[in-house]
This record gives structure tokens, C-alpha cells and sequence, in this order.
């Protein structure tokens, strides 16, 4: 029998110093959307799993944890990512004509983890732009991205990029069977040649060669005008080329000392992006601390088509990669009848100090405050001093 006190595997509590820290970044970092103009909405953690699917791929819906509602005897699902929700709520809800930028933060939970160390339970921050086709809003999304790492205390921060239009344009006009299209990409992302060339058995010479070439098509600044010699010509590859190169060229002037690249094979994550995706990595971690780009078709399927672009990340990773930061300095104040010191507790509180009391037997004011000065009775009168 196991014991009562057991969580499932890749399952956490949040202690309270990690807590603390991923509540301050939490309202770091939404605080700071605000200031791009994002509103902030709150989707539910369960929906109707036809609703919470609609047009989601394969990878979503395996990731899903499903549930029968006791109510209506309906399927239910816990949301493995918040971005379909908020299409909805654009969609539907807000159902706006102009630009929206909506912010969100609140966990997902997944039926497998994404990697040996991975969490079941992320607490998924994602900040998204509606309304607007231009490169400008897949700009101000990258830039909201950096200022969120660097808000975070990342360092060695690298930047990325690809799009989803060179794997389309590489294939043209072939309609691959969606188990086949999902290994293709599977095989770019690993960078697994071998296995690349075996799923390009059958497949026209042109295309066979484009996707081969894509997994050696990362790097510097070169990968541009190599991909522009060894991929085939076609209007879309032409296109994301060009959205590349402007965007790395404004992104280079504003932040010097990020590192600019390329991974024009790279296909993981989301199924929905349609145009300039990216991925950031920071010192200290191999894999990609935060993931977006542009994935215009997302409210299709409820009805609205509109312009969309946005990242997620997982404040509990960001947390882990990012620097401890100092307690909170308070005030110890012994604990007592006296309607003087009650007071004057009250008053500290109220100015918005943090006051520890000591209760009668405990000396111990807990490892999460830093009691640097204490309340102390001066004649008749309380009085804070340093201690």
C-alpha cells in the first residue's frame, strides 16, 4: 500500500520559498503585459473536450487528461494549453474588430512530461496579439518575450527563429497522410537524417532534397542565403525568408547582446503555427524556456478567422533558471495584550511593512522573512529599531 502522502510522478507541491518566487514573477510579468496594453482574462481549467480540442493536433489531444462531468455526462478535459481557450474567448466572447492583446497566466497539466525532469503541472504564462497580419505585432510579441526573460534574470539568452511556411513550400503540392507528415517532422526536429531519407522514399526528387537540407539549415545569419540556394523556389519559402530577414534585422538593432540564429527544420511544439515562428534559450538549460509565433488559422475553428501571434512559457521553469531573489525584510514584534502595540501593528501593516509576531513560546519567525528590525516598547510609546 503506498503511502497517503505520495504524489503521482512528475506531480509537485510548490514550497514557499519557490512559491514566493514564482508569485513575484507572476506579478512581474503581468504587470508588465499591462504596460504592452494586454488585458488579462482567466479561461476555466475545464471545459467540454470537443470545445477544448477544436482544431487542436494530435499531440494536444494525447496530452490531455479526460473526464466524464457527473452533470451532463459529457466529456470533459483538463486544458493541456490555455492558447485554443483564449481564441475562443477572442472569438466569441470579445469578439472585437480591431487589434486585442490578452494576457493569461494559470497552470496547464499534461498526461505526459515533456522531458525527464519536466512537470505535469506547468504554470503556463502566454501573452497573445489578435487582429493584426503585419510583422509589427510578431515584433512586439518577440519583444515582450525578452523583456519577460530578462524581467526573470535569465542570461545568455539566444533567439531562434524559423517558419512554418518553408516546411509547406519545401512540400508544394504533396498531400501527405497526417501520421507521415508528423514522423517528417519529428525526423527535422531530431535532425535524424537516416530516418529523413527513409520517409522520403516515394517522395518527387525536389522535395526529397528540400527536406533533407533542412536539418543542416541552422545557425548564423548565412542560413538565410543558404536556404535561398539549396531550397526550391516557391512563393512561400520566398516570403518566410523575407519576414526572417526583417525581423532579425530589428531585433539585432534593439537587442545587441541577445544572439540571433535560425532552425528552419525546427517543428516542435505547437501543430497551429502558419507563419515566423521562434524559440529562446537561456544559460543554464538545453532545452527552449519559452516558445511562439504566428498562428493565424487558430480561431477558425470557432467561427472566426483572425490574425494571431503569441508566446507561453512555464513560470515554474523560468523560476528554476533565474536568480534567488532576497527575503523580504520585516519587523518582529512580540505578541501581547497591550492595545498600544496592537496599534501600533496595525499602523506598520497598513504603511505596508511585513510584521512577524512572536507568539508566546516561539522564537522561531519562520526562513521566508528577513526580521532585520524589531518593535519595541520606548517608555509608553512602540517604536521600530534595527536590530
Amino acid at each position: 500500500m503506498s503511502s497517503a502522502w505520495l504524489l503521482p510522478e512528475h506531480i509537485a507541491d510548490v514550497l514557499p520559498s519557490q512559491a514566493r518566487r514564482i508569485e513575484e514573477l507572476r506579478r512581474e510579468l503581468l504587470d508588465m503585459a499591462r504596460g504592452y496594453g494586454c488585458e488579462l482574462v482567466m479561461p476555466p481549467l475545464l471545459e467540454h473536450l470537443d470545445s477544448l480540442l477544436s482544431g487542436a493536433g494530435r499531440s494536444l489531444n494525447l496530452k490531455t487528461f479526460k473526464l466524464v462531468d457527473q452533470l451532463s455526462g459529457r466529456s470533459l478535459g483538463l486544458r493541456a494549453d490555455t492558447t485554443p481557450q483564449v481564441a475562443r474567448i477572442d472569438a466569441h466572447l470579445l469578439n472585437r474588430a480591431g487589434v486585442t492583446r490578452l494576457c493569461y497566466c494559470g497552470p496547464v497539466v499534461h498526461t505526459r512530461p515533456a522531458g525527464p525532469h519536466a512537470s505535469r503541472e506547468p504554470l503556463q504564462l502566454g501573452i497573445e496579439i489578435y487582429g493584426h497580419a503585419g510583422l509589427e505585432a510578431d515584433l512586439e510579441v518577440q519583444e515582450l518575450a525578452l523583456d519577460a526573460l530578462r524581467r526573470a534574470g535569465l542570461v545568455g539568452i539566444t533567439l531562434d527563429l524559423g517558419d512554418a511556411r518553408i516546411l509547406q513550400g519545401v512540400l508544394g503540392d504533396q498531400k501527405l497522410p497526417a501520421d507521415q507528415l508528423e514522423a517528417i517532422g519529428a525526423a527535422l526536429a531530431a535532425k535524424d537524417q537516416a530516418e529523413l531519407a527513409s520517409l522520403c522514399a516515394g517522395l518527387p526528387s525536389s522535395v526529397a532534397q528540400g527536406l533533407q537540407a533542412l536539418p543542416n539549415l541552422y545557425g548564423g545569419f548565412e542560413v538565410l542565403e543558404l536556404a535561398r540556394k539549396c531550397l526550391p523556389a516557391h512563393p512561400l519559402i520566398d516570403a518566410a525568408l523575407a519576414d526572417l530577414a526583417w525581423l532579425t534585422k530589428h531585433l539585432g538593432q534593439t537587442h545587441p547582446d541577445v544572439r540571433l540564429g535560425f532552425d528552419l527544420a525546427d517543428s516542435s511544439g505547437n501543430e497551429y503555427y502558419t507563419g515566423a515562428r521562434f524559440a529562446l534559450y537561456a544559460e543554464g538549460c538545453s532545452d527552449a524556456v519559452l516558445r511562439g509565433g504566428r498562428y493565424d488559422e487558430v480561431g477558425a475553428v470557432f467561427g472566426r478567422r483572425r490574425p494571431a501571434v503569441g508566446f507561453s512559457a512555464d513560470l515554474k521553469t523560468l523560476v528554476s533558471l533565474g536568480p534567488v531573489s532576497p527575503l523580504r525584510a520585516a519587523v518582529r514584534a512580540p505578541w501581547g495584550e497591550d492595545l498600544g502595540l496592537r496599534a501600533a501593528i496595525r499602523r506598520l501593516r497598513e504603511q505596508g511593512e511585513t510584521v512577524v509576531c512572536v507568539l508566546p513560546g516561539h522564537e522561531h519567525e519562520g526562513d521566508e522573512f528577513d526580521c532585520d528590525r524589531e518593535l519595541v516598547q520606548v517608555g509608553s510609546q512602540w517604536a521600530v529599531r534595527a536590530l
